[in-house]
C-alpha cells in the first residue's frame, strides 16, 4: 500500500514537474523573442536590466531549473534532490512575498522613478532612429509622450497618429503614454493577483509533494539516500 502511494506520488511530480519544465522553456523562449525584437531599453534607459524581457528571460530559467531538480528528484526517488527543490521553492516563496511587500510599502517611490525614466528616454530618443520601442509603445496603447503629445516638442512621430500617419499636422492620441500603461495595469490588476495566487499554491503544492514523497522514502527505506 505505501509502496503504491510512494509510485502515484512519484509519477504525479514527475508530470507536473515535466509540465513546468515545458512552460519554463516557453517563457525564456518568448524572453529571447522580446529581446531580440523588443529590448524596451530606449523607454527606461536606468532600469534597461529590469524590462520585461529580462524578466521573461530570468523567469523561464529559474522554472526550467527548479522543475528539472523537482522531475529529476521524484524520477530517481532522490532525497538530497527533493529536499533541495523544497528549499529552492521555499527560498523563491520568501523573495516573491518580500518584493510584493516593497513594491506596496515603496509604491510612490517606484512610480516617481519609473516616470522619471520614461521622462529621459523620451529625451534621448526626441529627434533620432532610436524610435522603434516607442513607435511600438504609442501605437499599442494609442498614447503620445510620457504626459501628452507636447512632451516631443516638435518632434511628433508619426506613431502619435492612427495607422502611423499624420494627415492633419497634429497628432490622434493626446493621452500621454504614462497614464494608459497606469490604466492597463489597473485594468489587469485582478487577472495579475489570480495568477500570483495561482503561482503561490502552485509552490504551495511543490513543496508539499516534495517533503511527503520524502518522508515516504525515508520511512521506506528506498531509493538514493542523503
Amino acid at each position: 500500500m505505501a509502496q503504491g502511494c510512494l509510485k502515484c506520488l512519484k509519477y504525479t511530480m514527475c508530470v507536473a514537474n515535466f509540465l513546468c519544465f515545458v512552460c519554463g522553456v516557453a517563457v525564456l523562449g518568448f524572453g529571447v523573442y522580446l529581446m531580440v525584437q523588443l529590448n524596451f531599453a530606449a523607454l527606461t534607459p536606468s532600469l534597461a536590466n529590469l524590462n520585461i524581457p529580462s524578466m521573461l528571460l530570468i523567469s523561464g530559467i529559474v522554472i526550467t531549473c527548479v522543475s528539472f531538480l523537482g522531475f529529476l528528484g521524484a524520477l530517481k526517488e532522490n532525497r538530497c534532490l527533493l529536499m533541495t527543490f523544497f528549499l529552492v521553492i521555499f527560498i523563491l516563496m520568501l523573495v516573491e512575498l518580500t518584493a510584493a511587500c516593497l513594491m506596496l510599502i515603496y509604491e510612490a517611490e517606484i512610480g516617481k522613478l519609473v516616470t522619471e525614466d520614461l521622462e529621459r528616454g523620451l529625451k534621448n530618443a526626441t529627434g533620432t532612429d532610436n524610435m522603434s520601442d516607442w513607435n511600438t509603445v504609442q501605437l499599442t496603447f494609442k498614447c503620445c509622450g510620457v504626459h501628452n503629445a507636447s512632451d516631443w516638442g516638435n518632434h511628433i512621430p508619426s506613431s502619435c497618429c492612427e495607422e502611423n500617419k499624420c494627415t492633419s499636422g497634429k497628432p490622434d492620441y493626446e493621452k500621454g503614454c504614462l497614464i494608459k500603461l497606469k490604466g492597463w495595469f489597473e485594468e489587469n490588476f485582478l487577472t495579475t493577483g489570480i495568477a500570483v495566487i495561482v503561482l503561490c499554491i502552485i509552490e504551495v503544492l511543490g513543496m508539499c509533494f516534495a517533503m511527503t514523497l520524502f518522508c515516504h522514502i525515508s520511512r521506506s527505506g528506498l531509493g538514493y539516500k542523503l
